[in-house]
């Protein structure tokens, strides 16, 4: 097998290969032997029929495809390890240029990694924003707190209102005929948490224990339910419990009920701290998106189209994993947003062509200042997530695969080429 780089154009490159007859026959000989079996003759046995035979029946090019597909990928991969400046970013588009007793000349075009020239990615200088925890804030982690201590009381001698945890039997309807799964005895519902549909729980405030009522609601358009979805229905509910959600006051005891602090004062000064490093590390993180930001936007790249449609294939493929999670599926998506996959994707072409920008630019980076992840670095990794786990180095090592192990790799290697863009670089 020959081959030579015939072109190198706008991003890619056309590569000519030859077989001559010898080396086409042999593939040719091979196809026949892995399909001989699919045939049969008179005269002869299934599988044994000679290839001659085979080709003066159905003709000369019978076992040419066949033997053109199995042997173009090998020779492709042959090219491709003796020219590794080629790195493709996509299939090749193969052609066939002439085929037949004399040999083979094909054409692949390859789309190539394209070229990256980096802008200023050092002397930059990017602002911090400046972190305050307000007292505000404070006071609504305190809330939470108090929430999460509230205890729920029986009230007997008023009606039900907003914020009551009730206890109810309900039935629905629509148009007249009780509905699968519209009907349930001694439900739980908090009024207003918005649990139920839209105008439900706002039609119970004001109901007194015992009584009975026909609540008319309407299922939104997107309900997951088709057969329901827009539909008036009507529920026949009968409140049986209320009860008052009672919160503890927020004190010095409170303080101590909810944390290893004596006093109010203590608890809120912890707040505070614990605010205020969470904010300043995230204010560090922000800082460090916008010095890559400016770092990607001096780049000058010019991306294939394949490059951010194959990133876009990830994020589709991302947001099918994380709505299975919730028991969704991509397509309802589509039809709850109203949207299609095709609107979909040209929603995301930016995010994705800014996310392979920034993975061009950094690789380029890494490759300039020569920064490399040895054994050790990933070790030390590994030793953090050990001690986080309350394990030893070697059985975190023992429960990784190779797919988790790259990950670590590839996380060691791009927390050590943030270390050298926060040297290179001014974070105020």
């Amino acid at each position: 097998m020959k081959y030579e780089v015939k072109e190198k154009k706008d991003g890619k490159v056309t590569i000519e290969f030859t077989l001559n007859a010898k080396e086409w026959e042999a593939e040719v000989e091979k196809a026949y032997e892995k399909n001989k079996g699919k045939y049969k003759k008179e005269g002869f046995r299934q599988g044994k029929v000679p290839r001659k035979v085979l080709e003066q029946t159905y003709g000369e090019y019978l076992f040419y495809e066949d033997a053109f597909n199995d042997c173009c990928p090998v020779y492709y991969s042959e090219m491709l390890k003796k020219e590794p400046e080629i790195y493709p970013v996509e299939y090749p588009l193969v052609d066939i240029k002439s085929i037949g007793k004399d040999g083979v000349v094909f054409t692949a075009v390859v789309t190539v990694m394209p070229e990256v020239k980096l802008g200023q990615y050092k002397g930059l200088k990017v602002a911090k924003k400046e972190v305050k925890v307000s007292a505000d804030e404070v006071k609504k982690e305190l809330t939470s707190l108090q929430e999460k201590q509230a205890r729920f009381v029986e009230i007997t001698d008023r009606p039900a209102k907003l914020g009551d945890l009730i206890n109810l039997d309900y039935s629905g309807s629509v148009d007249g005929v009780v509905f699968d799964g519209g009907t349930a005895s001694n439900q739980e519902l908090e009024l207003g948490s918005h649990t139920f549909i839209e105008g439900f729980e706002d039609q119970m405030v004001g109901m007194k224990i015992g009584e009975e009522k026909d609540l008319h609601v309407k299922f939104p358009d997107g309900y997951h339910s088709k057969e329901l979805a827009g539909k008036p229905a009507v529920f026949k509910v009968k409140l049986l419990t209320i009860r008052e959600k009672q919160l503890p006051e927020i004190n010095d005891e409170f303080a101590k009920d909810v944390s290893e602090f004596e006093t109010l004062a203590e608890l809120k000064a912890d707040i505070k701290k614990k605010k205020t490093e969470q904010q300043e590390k995230q204010s560090e993180i922000d800082a460090e998106n916008r010095l890559v930001d400016e770092i990607v936007s001096k780049t000058e790249v010019k991306i294939p189209d394949c490059m951010i449609e194959s990133q876009i294939d990830n994020f589709v493929e991302d947001i099918k994993q994380r709505l299975s999670y919730q028991g969704l599926n991509f397509e309802d998506y589509l039809k709850y947003t109203n949207t299609t996959l095709a609107d979909y994707r040209k929603t995301r072409w930016a995010d994705a062509e800014k996310n392979v920008r920034t993975s061009l630019t950094l690789s380029k980076i890494i490759e300039t200042e020569k920064i490399v992840v040895d054994q050790k670095d990933i070790d030390k990794k590994l030793q953090e997530i050990a001690d986080y786990m309350h394990k030893t180095l070697a059985e975190v090592k023992n429960t990784m695969k190779g797919d988790q192990e790259e990950f670590i790799r590839q996380n060691v290697l791009t927390e050590t080429l943030m270390a050298k863009l926060k040297e290179f670089n001014t974070i105020e």
